[in-house]
């Protein structure tokens, strides 16, 4: 019998809880509703807002801290910040929530929440 994949690869490649193969999206944030490896049901899937709220701790608190030491080093106009960060944010914004969903939802999974039977 094998392990289970790691939550860490699961998260990075964005793949199914249980197999580790298939893909966990169908879209750029839509979960699947099933696995196409192991057929593993991923409609009922509910991360909730949890990816939304790691990811405006982690990039927010990066995007302050880049932002203060730019202003300090550099003092540009407010107009360069906007033209600066804004970018930053939305890309940091949707390269982090599909890894942070995806973690999320192996955790479900892992602790029994999604499909993979009664808790004990």
């Amino acid at each position: 019998m094998s392990s289970a994949p790691s939550l860490f690869a699961l998260a990075v490649k964005c793949r199914c809880p249980r197999c580790g193969r298939g893909k966990l999206y169908s879209g750029l944030l839509q979960v699947a509703n099933q696995c196409p490896e192991c057929g593993l049901d991923l409609a009922a899937q509910d991360a909730g807002d949890g990816p939304a709220v790691f990811v405006v701790f982690i990039l927010g608190a990066v995007v302050v801290a880049l932002a203060i030491l730019v202003e300090v080093l550099f003092a540009p106009p407010l107009w360069v910040h906007l033209v600066l960060w804004t970018p930053v944010i939305l890309g940091g914004a949707i390269a982090l929530l599909r890894p942070l969903k995806a973690a999320l939802i192996a955790l479900e999974y892992r602790h029994r929440n999604l499909g993979a039977g009664p808790a004990s």
